[in-house]
C-alpha cells in the first residue's frame, strides 16, 4: 500500500481549503458582501448568459448613504429591478430578471455581488451589455465625488478585474460611452483614465 508523505498531505490540504472558500472577484484587502449575505432573493425569470471582455463602469444616480447598511441598500435595488415601476425621467421601467450590474461599490469601500457575473446584465438605455462585466459605484457623481474608501476599491477592484477576465485598458469604460445618458456622472467619468492607467501596468 502506498504511503501519502507529509508534504503531499501539506498539499493536497491547501488544494481543499482552496476549494472550500469560495472564489471572489474582488482582490484582498476589500471587503465583498456575498449575495448569501445580503439576503438576494433567486433571479425573477431565466437569464442569458455571457463572458465579460469589457468592464464598463456606472453609477447609482442617488446620492451617497452612509448611515444605511449595503445589505439595506442592494436589498431595495433588487425589489425596484424585480417589479415593473417609473424611472426618474417619467419613463416606464420593464421588470428585470435581477439586479442589473454585477458588482456594487458602496459608499464605504466594500463591494456587494448584484448580479452573478456570467449572466449578461439590463440597461435602461438602448445598449446591449452581452459581454459588459458592470460596476456599478454608490452616488450621483454629477453631484458628488467619490469618497476616499471608493477611490481606493476601485483602484485595486478594476486592475483585478481587468486580470481575471483578460479585459485590456482601451476596453475600460463607461455607461455614457454606449448610450445617451449622463452615467456614471462626471467626476467618476473623469477617474476611467486612471483606471485604464492602472490597468496597463
Amino acid at each position: 500500500m502506498n504511503r501519502i508523505t507529509r508534504p503531499a498531505l501539506l498539499v493536497l490540504a491547501l488544494a481543499l481549503g482552496a476549494c472550500a472558500r469560495p472564489a471572489t472577484p474582488v482582490p484582498e484587502g476589500v471587503r465583498y458582501l456575498s449575495r448569501a449575505e445580503w439576503g438576494a432573493k433567486p433571479a425573477a425569470m431565466e437569464m442569458k448568459t455571457h463572458v465579460p471582455h469589457r468592464i464598463t463602469i456606472h453609477h447609482t444616480a442617488e446620492r451617497q448613504a452612509p448611515a444605511r447598511s449595503t445589505a439595506a441598500k442592494l436589498q431595495a435595488l433588487q425589489r425596484f429591478s424585480q417589479s415593473e415601476g417609473t424611472l426618474g425621467n417619467g419613463r416606464p421601467k420593464r421588470m428585470w430578471a435581477d439586479v442589473p450590474y454585477h458588482l456594487y461599490v458602496a459608499v464605504d469601500g466594500s463591494v456587494a455581488e448584484a448580479r452573478p457575473i456570467r449572466f449578461v446584465g439590463d440597461s435602461n438605455t438602448p445598449y446591449d451589455p452581452t459581454g459588459h462585466l458592470l460596476v456599478v459605484v454608490e452616488g450621483n457623481f454629477e453631484e458628488e465625488e467619490l469618497s476616499a474608501a471608493q477611490r481606493r476599491t476601485m483602484e485595486l477592484l478594476i486592475p483585478a478585474l481587468a486580470r481575471r477576465y483578460n479585459v485590456p485598458p482601451e476596453k475600460i469604460a463607461a455607461h455614457r460611452d454606449f448610450a445617451e445618458t449622463l452615467c456614471p456622472g462626471r467626476s467618476l467619468y473623469a477617474e476611467i483614465p486612471r483606471f485604464r492607467e492602472l490597468v496597463a501596468r
